[in-house]
C-alpha cells in the first residue's frame, strides 16, 4: 500500500487541510523524470513565477491518458523525452498560487518518465532553470512535503534490494 502522502502534507500545512476541506482539489499531472547513471538522477525545474523547484507539470489534455500528458509536459518545460510508467507512483497536494492572490488547491499524480533524450530546443527553453540532482538532494530542494516523500519513495524502489533489506 502507498504511503499517505496526502495526511503527510495536511500534517504539515494546516492552510492547505483548510483549503482542502472547503475546495475539490483540481487534477494536475507530473512527470518524475529520471535517468540511472552511476547514481539515479532526476530533473528538477523552476516554477515560472515563484521559481521553487518544481517537476515538469500542468493540466491533464484532451484525448491523453494522465501520462501521457505528464509525459507531454515534461517536453515542452524541459524537454526532455522517453518511456512514461501509466501507474502514478502517487499524488500529492498543494495550493497553486492565481494571479488574484487566491489559492486553488491541487492534487498532483505523479509518472515516472525514464529520459532517453533531451531536445535542444523545446518550447519553454530558457524560461526555467533545469537540474539534474541525486534523488536525495532533489527531494531537499523540494517544498511540498508530498514530493518530497514521493521522491524518497522513489529513491527507495530504485536501490538495490540487498540494500533494502
Amino acid at each position: 500500500m502507498a504511503p499517505n502522502h496526502l495526511r503527510d502534507t495536511l500534517v504539515a500545512d494546516e492552510g492547505l487541510y483548510r483549503e482542502m476541506v472547503l475546495h475539490e482539489p483540481m487534477q494536475q499531472v507530473a512527470a518524475l523524470c529520471w535517468r540511472p547513471r552511476p547514481v539515479p538522477e532526476v530533473l528538477l525545474i523552476t516554477s515560472l513565477t515563484t521559481r521553487r523547484w518544481i517537476l515538469p507539470k500542468g493540466w491533464p489534455m484532451e484525448n491523453m491518458t494522465l501520462a501521457e500528458a505528464a509525459a507531454r509536459e515534461a517536453a515542452e518545460e524541459a524537454g526532455v523525452i522517453g518511456a512514461v510508467d501509466e501507474t502514478p507512483l502517487g499524488d500529492y497536494h498543494y495550493l497553486k498560487e492565481k494571479k488574484d492572490g487566491s489559492a486553488l488547491p491541487c492534487r498532483v499524480s505523479v509518472f515516472a518518465l525514464a529520459v532517453s533524450g533531451q531536445h535542444r530546443r523545446f518550447a519553454e527553453k530558457g524560461a526555467r532553470e533545469l537540474a539534474w540532482l541525486p534523488v536525495q538532494a532533489a527531494a531537499s530542494r523540494v517544498s511540498e512535503p508530498g514530493l518530497r516523500a514521493i521522491l524518497l519513495d522513489f529513491r527507495r524502489s530504485m536501490q538495490p534490494a540487498r540494500r533494502r533489506a
